[in-house]
């Protein structure tokens, strides 16, 4: 049995996950992440024995995904837009201290790469990509079951390579990335910016209530989502050519109104590519991916 964590902006899941990728007990909290990095340590730790305590029997060790730049190598946060404060903090360090056991800590992106390698869509697949489709854009590659880490094991951003550089302007520095135009987020801004007169009082909706819309406007909304996030999906076909790539995510819950538009944009743009061969499939581990994807981390790291 291992613990795994899954630290988000805005939440903190927890949980108990079996060898086979089973999750046997869940908990959650509020990240509250003004509150400081030793207060959530407090509560991460007190859900842990909580969940650990309802399933019973042996927990061998701590499996972490986190949000944003992390170091894996060094059990590290990095500088995580959502965790103001937290930077540098070893987390690794601090729950191995908290339980003596070895503790993985991998950006959430690849551990859920890493899970649904393992025990998902990608099982027994070479070159697996993993995309998840939220408020942000990231996901992970995996080589033969192995996350593919850059220069001092960094995680690459495939949701910041830029499609447009005449775009809109995103946190991470660049103008026109795939976050700023794909993104659940950026779908709403864009929905609140162009609506038409007798809308501009739709200044809260979200991406899942554009989805949920039958207006010629909310239409040509998510026509215009289904074509950016066909032209990222068909620039990692071209890059990297892998036998599957896996869409998640919470916007990935209505795909059916984007899958046309993708494959087709992958048909037209990837002319070089063997793109009927590459194999675009929905992620299977649904939204317990992120505890299935820390465990999956400590079995790459330990097990």
């Amino acid at each position: 049995m291992i613990g795994a964590v899954d630290i988000g902006g805005t939440k903190i899941a927890v949980g108990m996950v079996d060898g086979d990728g089973q999750v046997l007990a869940q908990a959650e909290c509020p990240t509250h992440p003004e509150r400081g990095f030793d207060d959530a340590l407090e509560r991460i730790a007190t859900l842990l024995r909580a969940t650990q305590a309802q399933v019973g029997g042996i927990m061998h060790g701590i499996g972490i995904g986190c949000t944003g730049p992390v170091y894996p190598l060094l059990g590290t946060i990095g500088d995580v837009e959502f965790l103001p404060g937290w930077e540098n903090v070893n987390i690794v360090k601090a729950l191995s201290r908290e339980f003596s056991l070895p503790v993985a800590l991998e950006n959430d992106a690849d551990a859920a790469t890493m899970g649904e390698s393992a025990w998902g869509a990608g099982r027994n697949v070479g070159v697996f990509i993993y995309v998840t489709v939220s408020t942000g854009i990231g996901g992970g590659i995996a080589l033969d079951g192995r996350i593919y880490r850059g220069v001092d094991g960094a995680h690459p951003e495939i949701g910041h390579h830029v499609i447009d550089p005449s775009g809109p302007a995103c946190f991470c520095g660049a103008h026109g990335c795939w976050e700023s135009l794909a993104s659940g987020r950026a779908m709403a801004q864009w929905f609140r910016d162009n609506a038409p007169d007798g809308m501009t009082s739709l200044a809260s909706i979200d991406a899942r209530e554009i989805c949920s819309r039958s207006d010629p406007y909310a239409q040509a909304v998510i026509a215009r989502e289904g074509y950016y996030l066909g032209l990222g999906l068909a620039n990692l076909v071209t890059m990297f050519v892998p036998n599957v790539i896996a869409l998640g995510g919470g916007l990935m819950h209505s795909r059916h109104l984007f899958w046309g538009a993708i494959q087709q944009i992958i048909q037209s743009s990837c002319g070089y590519a063997p793109h009927q061969k590459v194999r675009l499939v929905p992620a299977s581990l649904g939204a317990d991916v992120g505890l299935i994807g820390a465990a999956q981390a400590w079995v790459q790291h330990f097990g």
